[in-house]
């Protein structure tokens, strides 16, 4: 005869694990109304450094980077400053900041279950793309998980991300991070059948007779994540840029049959001279240009730059200047406009 096991639901397990780690625990950042001077930028600044010593700590005590627990946490607590330096003054770099916290502190502590084990829509974010949640869902429950968990972790933050956005101002903002996701669930993918998972492939047979649909797709490029401060060589390119740009034209082989050309455009923001920004634009959108050629790209590649044309954000009135720049963080881009045959 089996034992009768009495369980508590899970929702007040987790909400028990929040109040005992939320004392030590917790990380605050200045009141939004009250971000205003460099005082409380560097106070705020100093909680994300503590957090990711915490981080760091348990990495070093053998926590691998790869968990799925750490990695989230690393996650929520990248987001959370991504968007507190774009001067984001929600509560999602607060209540994204607080889950990596929470994360962080049940590993410290060996609490279960893990807060990790949930993505909270944070700030009210939108759900967007059920069909990416369902799809990293079928990667956590299948073999091969162990080697896709920090890509799995990541792009389950980033759907939180892009619907926050989503939700504040519109699709062209999400659509950034809708992207960095559907990266994230390529890679999951991969390392999850090179581990002994079986990838799940979909084959459409083309209607007879039919011409192939030539396709014009637009994505975009940060380059504050590609290339180091106020830089543009190839040197000068971020391990993280390089991902950024291996990780695209891996998900750009999966969906594309051929890829006839891609076009590059370069941008700044408006900060400095056009006389500055006009090259540097063109630089690094030479650049990426020639990493793609060095990774064996054979089809047609341009590059231009606009300097800073075609702003995203205006970020009228903003200050400190270390709040203007981080709100003029999406003009700094490189766009990539690609034209091939969808599989």
């Amino acid at each position: 005869m089996k034992p009768t096991i009495i369980s508590r639901p899970r929702s007040v397990l987790f909400a028990a694990l929040a109040l005992a780690v939320q004392g030590a625990f917790a990380q605050t950042l200045t009141a939004p109304a009250q971000r205003i001077s460099d005082q409380a930028i560097v106070a705020d600044q100093a909680g994300y450094r503590a957090l990711q010593q915490r981080v760091k700590a348990l990495n070093d005590k053998g926590v691998p980077v790869n968990n799925y627990y750490l990695s989230k946490a690393q996650c929520w607590l990248d987001v959370s400053l991504h968007e507190y330096t774009r001067n984001d003054r929600s509560a999602f770099p607060q209540q994204a900041l607080e889950q990596g916290a929470a994360i962080v502190g049940a590993l410290e502590t060996g609490a279960t279950p893990n807060p990790g084990d949930q993505t909270p829509l944070v700030n009210d974010a939108a759900r967007l793309r059920d069909d990416l949640w369902a799809r990293f869902g079928g990667v956590k429950g299948g073999a091969g998980f162990a080697c896709a968990a920090q890509k799995v972790a990541c792009g389950e933050v980033e759907l939180v991300h892009a619907g926050n956005e989503f939700k504040q101002q519109g699709w062209r903002h999400a659509n950034p991070y809708i992207q960095i996701a559907e990266d994230q669930l390529q890679a999951a993918q991969a390392s999850a059948a090179a581990c002994g998972g079986a990838p799940v492939t979909v084959a459409v047979a083309p209607l007879p007779g039919a011409a192939p649909v030539v396709s014009v797709e637009k994505l975009t490029l940060a380059a504050d994540a590609l290339f180091r401060f106020d830089k543009s060589g190839v040197a000068d390119l971020l391990p993280a840029g390089r991902a950024r740009i291996d990780s695209m034209m891996i998900k750009l082989d999966g969906v594309y049959a051929q890829v006839s050309s891609i076009k590059l455009t370069g941008y700044t923001d408006r900060l400095g001279t056009q006389a500055y920004n006009q090259p540097l634009s063109e630089k690094r959108a030479a650049t990426v240009r020639a990493y793609l050629v060095s990774k064996g790209f054979a089809g047609e590649i341009v590059s231009e730059g606009k300097g800073e044309a075609d702003q995203v954000e205006a970020c009228t009135g903003v200050a400190p200047r270390a709040a203007l720049i981080g709100c003029l963080q999406p003009n700094r881009r490189v766009e990539v406009e690609v034209t091939g045959i969808k599989r």
